[in-house]
């Protein structure tokens, strides 16, 4: 029993050195979230109070190449001469000082008086310059400078990747939408017309399922989408599809309801349905089945498309999953990649066929991934 006090008793949280390590590292955290939105005035005003603590000077200030983009601590009547040190900073592509000479200043207690100015550089380009302000230049304060830029630098090159990342992301989902087949919207219009005399009410109810799914195919907001937002586009598309196929388009939907709100990437699973029908089924003798099955598999959640068509060379599947575009099928290489590069490679899609055999394609993806939303 004599122990247990001594258990509980509060042990020192590490040396002055862990501490000052832990304050560093969390105020660099405080900013980073700002900065990697990239360089912008917000940005820059909610990441440099912490960039300033960060360097323990009188004041700090982020720019672009042209001007000011925030400045934060004491001295602010000097947001004038800012200017005119991004300059020499970009020119020469490394830290400048400037002295009082350059900050010229008629309050006595202005603590504005030197300045240390050190360019962003974003994959070889000059972005922007971090400025450190203080009574006295120190080398210790040059270093600090230097050492937090280059850090400023890393991160606002991650929002670049990241924002390198969206636009092929973007330029996938324009790819994919390239290649939704004209047959399927001829076809589909001309089946809508085939009713308009003999049955006008079914005729509007599949113009307003067309309406629908082009709508969802087509819009051009958000990477990611429902589960749930997915299969309806799917269904709307299947109704058009049964429209000209009639009884020789069988489909069968089994969707655990706790998958509904997971998040996939968009047009991630329309695109498997467009290619059973189209390729597994369009060249099929007789009833074409097609079954979308979507289970809950505790932190994950399975899809599987499979159709009874005609089947695959294995090969071929493989090389269109490597994304050869010379093959004719509806994105799976597009999907595949998207897949991978939201959820990691662990996610990618799983092709079984064989020629005569039909195909089953099957897709898991985690319900919950940082960084993904609807």
């Amino acid at each position: 029993m004599s122990a247990w006090p001594g258990f509980l008793r509060r042990t020192p949280l590490g040396t002055e050195a862990d501490r000052a390590t832990f304050h560093t590292l969390h105020t660099a955290s405080l900013a980073s979230p700002a900065l990697r939105q990239g360089l912008t005035g917000a940005s820059a005003a909610q990441a440099v109070p912490h960039l300033r603590a960060l360097l323990g000077s009188p004041a700090v200030a982020l720019t672009d190449t042209a001007g000011l983009l925030a400045w934060d601590g004491d001295g602010s009547h000097h947001a004038g001469h800012v200017p005119a040190l991004i300059g020499p900073a970009v020119e020469h592509g490394s830290t400048r000082t400037a002295d009082a000479s350059d900050l010229p200043c008629e309050d006595p207690t202005c603590p504005v008086r030197h300045a240390i100015a050190t360019p962003l550089v974003v994959e070889d380009r000059i972005v922007g310059v971090l400025m450190a302000f203080a009574p006295q230049p120190s080398a210790g304060l040059v270093l600090a400078t230097h050492e937090v830029a280059q850090w400023v630098s890393g991160q606002l090159e991650l929002a670049e990747l990241d924002a390198q990342r969206t636009r092929a992301m973007e330029a996938e989902v324009r790819a994919l939408r390239a290649q939704i087949s004209p047959h399927f919207i001829y076809n589909s219009l001309g089946a809508i017309a085939s009713f308009v005399r003999t049955d006008p009410d079914r005729a509007r109810e599949l113009l307003l399922e067309f309406a629908d799914f082009t709508r969802y195919s087509f819009r051009s907001h958000g990477e990611f989408t429902t589960l749930a937002e997915e299969l309806r586009s799917i269904e709307r598309y299947l109704i058009l599809e049964q429209a000209r196929f009639g009884d020789r388009l069988r489909v069968t939907l089994q969707v655990a309801p706790e998958v509904l709100p997971v998040t996939v990437p968009f047009l991630c699973i329309q695109p498997l349905a467009e290619n059973a029908v189209r390729h597994g089924l369009g060249a099929l003798d007789g009833v074409g089945r097609l079954s979308i099955v979507a289970r809950d598999l505790d932190h994950e959640c399975l899809i599987e498309v499979e159709d009874n068509g005609v089947g695959e060379d294995p090969e071929r599947v493989r090389r269109a999953l490597a994304g050869d575009g010379s093959l004719d099928s509806v994105g799976l290489g597009n999907v595949d990649a998207r897949l991978r590069n939201a959820f990691g490679d662990d996610y990618g899609l799983v092709v079984e066929t064989a020629p005569g055999a039909g195909t089953k394609v099957i897709v898991r993806v985690p319900k919950f991934a940082p960084g993904v939303h609807a």
